[in-house]
């Protein structure tokens, strides 16, 4: 069956520690989806900063918002229906990655890329993050969970939908299956 849109992209989105990476390859899976890391998609030098604790810029951040951009176009126009990861924390750079819709028009939140924040208490946060270190498995050090949060702006006009991730990683999919793929706004996806 094919998708009933040209493409869309799903954003997981939220602070480091949130569960994007496992949630969105989880979701990719499970739908036959793509699925994009946006920490893959970092330069070294903004991975080097993080490691010692230094907070991005506005000058880190755009060029690399701008490439996901890029990538999420790319998808959208080939009529794929993409998986996201990414932090996404202010509405200018969701704008920037709602910009990748061929269509889309500033200001507005209707269009081909949607977005779900992963939202989670700092205990729990910080909890995962020193957890991942310790394991050698994510450059960013628990240190950076507070600038992250602090950065992190939700407009309830942006309809950007808000699941718990204090969930389990499966009870956390089966919610954006059921709001996303079950509720037929997207069938099944295209490569």
């Amino acid at each position: 069956m094919a998708s009933t849109l040209e493409g869309m992209a799903i954003v997981i989105m939220g602070v480091s520690g949130a569960g994007k990476s496992t949630i969105g390859e989880m979701l990719a899976k499970e739908t036959n989806c793509s699925f994009i890391d946006a920490d893959d998609y970092h330069p070294q030098s903004n991975k080097e900063k993080m490691r010692k604790g230094i907070p991005l810029s506005e000058e880190d951040r755009i060029p690399w918002l701008e490439t996901l951009r890029n990538a999420l176009r790319e998808n959208l126009v080939s009529g794929s229906t993409l998986i996201l990861g990414c932090s996404a924390l202010q509405r200018r750079y969701r704008d920037i990655l709602r910009s990748a819709d061929p269509n889309y028009e500033p200001g507005s939140d209707a269009n081909l890329v949607k977005f779900i924040l992963l939202d989670a208490k700092a205990h729990m946060l910080a909890a995962r993050l020193e957890k991942r270190v310790a394991e050698g498995k994510h450059f960013m050090p628990p240190e950076l969970l507070q600038s992250q949060l602090d950065l992190l702006q939700i407009d309830d006009s942006e309809g950007i939908l808000k699941v718990d991730a204090n969930f389990t990683p499966q009870n956390i999919v089966n919610t954006i299956r059921r709001l996303f793929f079950v509720s037929k706004v997207v069938q099944e996806c295209n490569h």
